[in-house]
């Protein structure tokens, strides 16, 4: 056993002194030592619940033959820390997590890791802990938020976001609003529809590093919850005997997979940058490229909020994770030979089968007959940028107008409510990338009230998007402005062409004019200039390779 390095030998005599100072017996120091990294905290309703999972999880490690220890790691709610100088920590905060768990892994010699994360950074990272450490791991989130009720239909985070654009806009009352948010998020979980921890949560199980029903089991559901906890802890346990790791899991090929899944389901636009992060801890290389590639085989098959009405317990009814890839191996888009911590992809697939068509169509009669997120290039982004074309709407999909240009999110944002912006423009929101924001913020503040007023416009940032966000919303836009990309070189009225099915996102520049006026941009001064933001933006790389820390 691993963990033998603290635990066996006269010369680990301490160690064990140190052991039994917490009730740790020699017969549990006889057992493998199984960690349980518990993101528990009091302040992300994802979280909230996540001691119930632990509990779970310990006592089926026990069951199977293991010593659980558990401990901690952090967990910044993206939705509380939206819209301020707060929501700069929470993609940074995915490189402190996953340096955590490995510092406590390794420092104690841990055999196994049974990973409790629920929201948006915290799966990503604890991913990443695993495919670095490498020692069997198995995943296990709190589940999803019920979808909330509110005069007579579901809401969830997207209504209550979009609420205050309606406010605005004279359409909803300030008692209707109130009586909303009371509504929105009814219980504990991640927030209720295909937002990033939700497209994490389901991605985990594509990838096989969780148990069917990871990413579509309901918070709410906690019986159903807890056994999925306990038959994870049992796999971990199946995993140390025979010594597979999660680097013999997270192959090219599961990472395909995934993307297939994630193209499928139209997840979260955040996907394209935490699928090639925890490939490259595992030492496999995900280009945009490959994303592009699948995205222009894989069909459109679920529109979960925030593109359409239903949400993760309707997936859940319909078979999950595993009826979406029964149904896209039927085009041959998922390789049945990969390896799951419950055996091999076919075995898992056998018995699944979509319940409800109205929730995931088949692949010859999908919504779109391509992926829902797409790759974007021109000269605009040389490099690269995102869009999730699940959520725009069909007369959006090509769209020209003049740049309304804005150095932050802030500054956006205070025009939109001062009405300033009109229908037909290109909002552009600069130096929020992963170096210039330094953290590459979400835009979910300015997009949501863009969607709530009922604006016709776009909106292109070098920042990144909410998984709740919806329209025509591209980000990611490399390079970012703070390294000098052609983003930084717009001006108010310079016309701005977007065509999402061509793939393209231009502005109507010369390539001398672009040439003259990267001659005369001068960089700004770094906006955070100490703490761990000013280190993160010093080794933070692009957004292309998913904004890792090198």
């Amino acid at each position: 056993m691993r963990s033998d390095i603290v635990k066996k030998g006269p010369t680990r005599a301490a160690h064990r002194a140190l052991f039994h100072a917490m009730g740790y017996s020699p017969e549990d120091l006889d057992k493998p030592l199984i960690g349980v990294v518990n993101s528990f905290n009091e302040i992300v309703p994802g979280h909230f619940n996540l001691s119930d999972i632990a509990d779970a999880a310990k006592l089926g490690i026990s069951a199977a033959g293991g010593t659980p220890v558990e401990f901690p790691a952090i967990g910044i709610c993206d939705g509380i820390a939206m819209g301020h100088q707060g929501m700069k920590y929470p993609l940074p905060s995915r490189e402190l997590i996953a340096d955590s768990i490995e510092a406590m892994a390794v420092g104690h010699g841990l055999d196994g890791l049974v990973l409790i994360p629920n929201c948006d950074k915290i799966v990503p990272a604890m991913l990443m802990a695993a495919a670095r450490v490498n020692i069997p791991a198995v995943v296990v989130s709190g589940g999803p938020m019920l979808a909330g009720r509110f005069q007579g239909r579901s809401v969830d985070l997207t209504t209550i976001f979009e609420a205050p654009g309606l406010h605005a806009a004279g359409k909803l009352s300030d008692k209707d609003l109130a009586s909303m948010e009371q509504s929105a998020c009814p219980g504990c979980g991640s927030c209720a529809g295909l937002f990033t921890a939700n497209s994490m949560n389901c991605l985990t199980e594509a990838l096989g590093m969780g148990l069917p029903g990871n990413g579509t089991i309901p918070s709410a559901y906690t019986g159903a919850r807890r056994m999925l906890a306990k038959r994870a802890a049992k796999a971990v346990m199946e995993l140390v005997k025979a010594d597979i790791k999660p680097r013999d899991i997270l192959t090219k090929t599961a990472f395909a997979n995934a993307i297939a899944v994630d193209m499928a389901i139209g997840g979260s636009s955040n996907t394209v940058l935490h699928l090639p992060a925890i490939a490259q801890e595992a030492g496999i290389e995900l280009p945009l490229e490959l994303f592009e590639e699948i995205s222009k085989k894989a069909p459109y098959i679920t529109k979960m909020s925030p593109a359409g009405q239903h949400h993760l317990q309707d997936l859940g009814e319909a078979g999950g994770i595993s009826a979406v890839m029964k149904e896209l191996a039927k085009k041959g888009l998922i390789d049945e030979s990969a390896l799951t911590v419950t055996g091999p992809l076919k075995d898992r697939l056998a018995d699944a089968a979509v319940t409800r068509p109205d929730v995931i169509r088949g692949v010859d009669d999908p919504y779109r007959k391509t992926g829902g997120i797409a790759i974007l290039y021109g000269n605009l982004a040389p490099e690269c940028a995102v869009v999730k074309e699940s959520a725009v709407a069909e007369d959006m999909l090509t769209f020209k107008g003049p740049a309304r240009v804005f150095d932050s999110e802030e500054e956006a944002t205070q025009a939109l409510l001062a009405h300033s912006i009109k229908d037909g423009d290109v909002v552009v929101i600069r130096y929020e990338g992963p170096q210039g924001g330094p953290g590459m913020r979400e835009m979910l503040s300015p997009t949501a009230i863009i969607a709530g007023m009922g604006l016709k416009v776009a909106l292109i940032t070098d920042g990144r998007f909410s998984g709740v966000t919806r329209g025509a919303c591209i980000g990611h836009i490399c390079p970012e402005a703070a390294k000098g990309g052609p983003i930084a070189l717009l001006r108010d009225g310079d016309l701005v062409a977007i065509d999402i099915p061509g793939r393209s996102l231009q502005a109507e520049i010369s390539d001398a004019e672009m040439a003259e006026r990267k001659k005369r941009w001068v960089q700004p001064a770094p906006k955070v200039t100490s703490g761990y933001l000013a280190r993160y933006a010093k080794m933070v790389q692009s957004a292309k390779y998913g904004a890792i820390v090198r």
